[in-house]
């Protein structure tokens, strides 16, 4: 919040000062998004990955294990499309 002195104006030092404290709070967050990958389990029951993008994977269980089943045929399928896929970090 800014502080506003009697006369209506705000002081350099607060506007620094929260200046300081916003960019504070941006390397915090840039930070936190190269964090490694967690896991919560969601308000609904299922299971929830962060960390792979801005928002969360999420899905029931019973659907990760059918993913799980899928391993062997989505590695064979983005091999045989590396060329067309893009790739992101």
């Amino acid at each position: 919040m800014i502080a506003v002195t009697s006369n209506g104006k705000t002081s350099n030092a607060d506007l620094l000062q929260q200046i300081a404290a916003l960019q504070a709070e941006n390397a915090k967050l840039k930070e936190s998004r190269n964090r490694a990958l967690s896991l919560k389990v969601s308000a609904k029951g299922a299971v929830s990955v962060y960390g792979m993008g801005r928002f969360p994977l999420t899905l029931y269980s019973g659907r990760w294990f059918k993913l799980f089943s899928m391993v062997d045929a989505i590695k064979a399928f983005i091999e045989e499309n590396k060329d067309k896929l893009a790739v992101k970090e």
